[in-house]
């Protein structure tokens, strides 16, 4: 959430942030009123309370009429307050409510619009020509297929659509992905994490994923939990209601979790092979810093993506994402897009976001700095998301007959295999 003070000083900068989103810019009004109407009544509160021990501390010394008067007037003090006190509870509540309703504040260097108005900051490597290479680039599941790593008809059959099992090299190339990944982020500095694929409403609500996400979001009832959609909500909680120190910042986690979608909204799309699924593992990287080097934190998250990606030798580009397709948490988010060949362009693989204080405060972690507490910053970046890494692994390094070949950087995670050879059944 954002800080109260900022938006009772420049509502302006908050309105343009909601109108930039495309969200609703009245619950600003509605927000600096319930704000208003908090403190108002906190303050009656305080006074009524203040006047109630004063007359408390007379009672005991007076007497006859005296003191009968005074009783009655405690009596008519104690339901003020009483009144005054719920009064004050459901302003806070209102204001909270609406509170958690409000985006972060979009980054003034963000593009303004909707999905399809983000911004190429820059494009890396370059696709092959498989026309003048000789052949048309067959999709990942047919690579799959004959490779004996992809069966996305019996994943159906157990669980439905988009379902799957990795077998054979699938299954080997997901370990080698994932020992590959956390390879990088440990030699960075990134601690590695298995964490919960199951949280608290807190946890989930705290991370930002119960506004406009909440669609997606698997809940079950019967135990009040939620499926993660990403290992950045229990990273992002890890230290929810801890005071970190200063000094001891940033602290960087790379999670590795299984992730639960129910990709609400996009019935109809990417419906062959492993592309978008309801579940999938993924490296995740997580931030907790200072505010003033979230922006620098930010850029450092991207590079390792970069990092990442280019080690894969898939050609790709970076997009700056437009406001309307931030999400409420960040400030501001790029995602790396590689090159899918057989769908004719780029797909997101990768995105790193800044959230800023957004979080922090939703989920009560702080630092200090000498006497002074206040929220930091927090910070995630997908390092790898591992079915579409598959999928743009597989078709990117395919040859002629079938066969794919391995990334340098991936062969001493697969025993030192440069091809993956098709199988016969």
């Amino acid at each position: 959430m954002i800080d109260l003070r900022l938006l009772r000083e420049d509502p302006d900068r908050v309105r343009a942030s909601q109108r930039a989103r495309g969200e609703d810019v009245g619950i600003v009004d509605a927000l600096l009123t319930a704000d208003e109407r908090r403190r108002s009544s906190s303050v009656r509160f305080d006074e009524l309370r203040a006047e109630q021990k004063a007359l408390g501390k007379l009672i005991p010394k007076a007497s006859g009429d005296e003191k009968a008067e005074l009783l009655k007037k405690a009596g008519e003090l104690s339901a003020a307050v009483k009144a005054a006190d719920a009064e004050q509870d459901v302003a806070a509540e209102e204001t909270q409510r609406l509170l958690l309703q409000l985006g972060n504040l979009v980054h003034p260097e963000v593009p303004v619009g909707g999905e399809d108005d983000f911004a190429v900051l820059e494009t890396v490597g370059t696709p092959r020509d498989f026309e003048a290479e000789g052949f048309a680039p067959k999709d990942h599941l047919e690579l799959g297929e004959l490779l004996g790593a992809i069966d996305t008809e019996r994943g159906a059959k157990v669980s439905g659509s988009r379902f799957y099992y990795l077998t054979g090299i699938g299954a080997l190339l997901e370990f080698a992905l994932v020992n590959a990944a956390m390879a990088q982020a440990t030699a960075a500095g990134f601690t590695p994490m298995l964490t919960p694929a199951l949280v608290k409403p807190k946890a989930m609500e705290g991370t930002g994923f119960l506004g406009q996400a909440a669609e997606d979001v698997y809940h079950l009832d019967k135990d009040d939990l939620f499926l993660v959609g990403t290992s950045e909500v229990p990273l992002a909680a890890y230290h929810m209601d801890e005071i970190l120190e200063a000094d001891q910042l940033p602290r960087r986690y790379a999670g590795f979790s299984s992730c639960f979608r129910r990709e609400a909204g996009s019935y109809g799309k990417d419906t062959r092979g492993i592309f978008r699924v309801h579940q999938f593992d993924k490296v995740e990287m997580f931030v907790y810093t200072t505010p003033e080097e979230a922006e620098a934190e930010h850029q450092r998250l991207l590079e390792w993506e970069k990092q990442w990606l280019t080690s894969l030798e898939l050609p790709f580009r970076v997009v700056d994402l437009a406001s309307g397709d931030l999400g409420s948490s960040a400030t501001r988010k790029f995602d790396c897009e590689a090159w899918i060949p057989t769908q004719g362009k780029y797909r997101e693989l990768t995105s790193t976001s800044n959230t800023t204080e957004f979080q922090s405060r939703r989920l009560s972690v702080r630092m200090r700095e000498g006497k002074r507490v206040r929220p930091l910053a927090t910070l995630n970046g997908t390092l790898c998301a591992i079915t579409r890494t598959i999928v743009a692994i597989l078709e990117n390094h395919q040859r002629a007959d079938g066969s794919v070949r391995v990334p340098e950087a991936l062969r001493p995670f697969l025993g030192g295999r440069e091809v993956l050879e098709p199988v016969t059944r």
